[in-house]
């Protein structure tokens, strides 16, 4: 009977499962909503609803040890653990997980080297240096009012800053107050409930004018209801912006690029490769490409942190292995 491994891959927004043979072949996979241990609505039921997906058809006794990568297991490492063993043994799985932070597997998934750094820029920004398959060094990450430099949130927010310093004559013209759809900010920031204004079209009458008290509110509002990833939103913006060529996107991308390479070489060096995870540093963006360039050497994009899971899970599952050639093959082949 082929034994199996199960890695996991646990974020804000969705959960990503693969479960993979010894030799690195995928066997099954599967997908649930956000599994973050620290803001999640019900992390136990999206990993449980992750593993029975990719668990189809697929006796649980033949599974012989599993990886959970979650987001915020660094800061809660007793409650993913704890979280994550209960979706295992509701599943019908024997044993418990391994429970690492979901930085460990997107630098799995992108190489099978046991060193290196990963700096990953998306909803949030923080960077690690990884020895042997595991954290040895981290920066940043603190949140989106103490840190996460760089970030989506990070750059949404300054985009906000610099419309209203557009609005009340601090700063520069800019598209994202006046530029095409794809560029302005202003439909995202316009809301029926704060246009009523005596004398000023409504959002069904025509173009709004913006104006300072309008953005906040409207920024005040969408944070309340939907938390600080809603600052995310604008970052698509200040992308479309930069490439048409207006100033201040392009200022905000390289202070983003520029504290993102600075978090990044805090670390100081490691040996191996450099990975870049985030949808920010992994699609073909301006901020990516800025940030390529201001590292000065050759990154690898992360690819998939499920299969990377399964990956680490692997190696746990035969720390011993009297040729380790084998296990780093099956690696490079589950994440190729």
């Amino acid at each position: 009977m082929t034994t199996l491994v199960i890695g996991v891959d646990g974020g804000g927004t969705g959960t990503r499962c693969v479960v993979a043979t010894r030799t690195g072949q995928v066997a099954g996979r599967g997908r649930g909503s956000g599994a973050n241990v620290l803001s999640a609505a019900d992390p136990v039921g999206s990993l449980r609803t992750a593993l029975e997906d990719a668990l189809t058809g697929i006796a649980p006794d033949r599974v012989v040890g599993g990886v959970f990568a979650l987001a915020g297991a660094g800061s809660a490492p007793e409650r993913a653990e704890r979280l994550a063993t209960e979706a295992w043994r509701a599943c019908g799985l024997s044993g418990r997980p391994v429970v690492v932070p979901d930085i460990l597997a997107a630098f799995a998934g992108a190489t099978e080297e046991p060193s290196g750094t990963v700096l990953i820029a998306g909803t949030g920004a923080i960077a690690a240096r990884i020895h042997e398959r595991a954290i040895v060094a981290r920066a940043d990450g603190y949140g989106w009012i103490l840190g996460d430099e760089g970030s989506g949130v990070w750059i949404g927010r300054r985009a906000v800053q610099a419309l209203l310093a557009a609005l009340d004559g601090r700063g520069a013209p800019t598209a994202l107050l006046d530029g095409p759809p794809e560029c302005s900010l202003r439909d995202a920031l316009v809301d029926d409930t704060l246009i009523d204004v005596p004398g000023e079209p409504g959002a069904r009458g025509g173009a709004v004018r913006l104006s300072p008290d309008r953005v906040v509110r409207a920024v005040q509002a969408g944070v309340t209801e939907a938390g600080p990833a809603w600052l995310g939103r604008f970052a698509p913006a200040v992308e479309a912006a930069a490439r048409l060529g207006d100033a201040t996107a392009l200022a905000i991308l390289q202070e983003a690029a520029d504290r993102l390479v600075a978090t990044a070489e805090s670390l100081g060096e490691e040996t191996g490769p450099t990975v870049l995870a985030g949808s920010l540093l992994t699609n073909p963006t301006v901020l990516a490409e800025l940030v390529r360039s201001g590292l000065g050497r050759p990154t690898l994009a992360a690819r998939d942190g499920a299969a990377g899971a399964a990956a680490l899970a692997l190696h746990h599952a035969a720390p011993d292995a009297p040729d380790a050639r084998e296990v780093m093959a099956a690696h490079r082949r589950l994440i190729a």
